[in-house]
């Protein structure tokens, strides 16, 4: 019998597998997005469809892509039927020559998104150029990055992160790249008191399944904390931005 491949990216899909067993939270940061989305998107970093699932019952059509082939294989085999999907497609948003590999993907979508995606690429100013640079005149990037980076711990080093952001450094980071600012917001107050206890205090390496299935059942509570403090703290930051050409 033949080997499986090895999983190339073994934290990650660990934790990708374990949000999909958390319907309850994807739907909570789709919510943040869905507004802004339109009906030409591409999503970056699709990983195994958590958020994709609920972009495709959308109207209009989707693009999903990874940096992995083999998530891009999974995403084809999940996805291969729906009548939102446009194509799947392996992207590196860090290639040197982007535009070139990519011309034919330039100024082609409306919305573009990089959920968890532009904290792993140590160029992050040649992340979201190359991001603009798929979006037509007024399109618009959302994108989503860990927060603050004090809470930089095991967690991070696993997942392949560079860095953490506040919500002033991924204005900085939208601004600089010559989008027009729409929207920042702190998203999942209460996920900083967890990443903090088991990745700082206890060291995990991990997210610890017990504790992601106890906050998938509190997301309701939580999603009122983030109205409550008026989204002013998170584990997270949303950014969004409109692009001119």
């Amino acid at each position: 019998m033949q080997k499986e491949a090895a999983i190339s990216d073994p934290a990650g899909n660990e934790t990708l597998e374990l949000f999909a067993e958390a319907p309850g939270f994807n739907q909570w940061l789709f919510s943040e997005i869905a507004p802004f989305c339109g009906k030409q998107i591409l999503e970056i970093g699709s990983g195994i469809g958590n958020i994709s699932t609920l972009l495709l019952e959308r109207e209009g059509l989707v693009t999903l892509s990874d940096l992995r082939p083999e998530y891009c294989a999974v995403l084809r085999k999940r996805f291969h039927a729906h009548a939102q999907l446009k194509e799947v497609v392996q992207v590196d948003l860090a290639a040197p020559d982007f535009t070139t590999r990519y011309a034919f993907l330039l100024h082609t979508f409306d919305t573009v998104i990089a959920l968890n995606v532009v904290e792993h690429i140590e160029n992050d100013q040649l992340a979201i150029a190359n991001c603009r640079a798929l979006l037509k005149d007024n399109g618009v990037l959302i994108v989503l990055v860990p927060a603050y980076q004090q809470l930089f711990n095991g967690f991070d080093v696993e997942l392949g992160h560079f860095r953490r952001y506040t919500r002033q450094s991924l204005s900085t980071l939208l601004s600089n790249s010559g989008g027009e600012l729409l929207q920042t917001k702190y998203f999942n107050f209460a996920g900083l008191f967890g990443w903090w206890f088991s990745g700082t205090l206890l060291k995990k390496r991990t997210i610890p399944r017990g504790q992601l299935h106890l906050f998938e059942k509190l997301v309701p509570a939580f999603r009122l904390a983030d109205k409550i403090l008026l989204k002013s703290m998170g584990l997270s930051v949303i950014g969004i931005a409109r692009v001119h050409a």
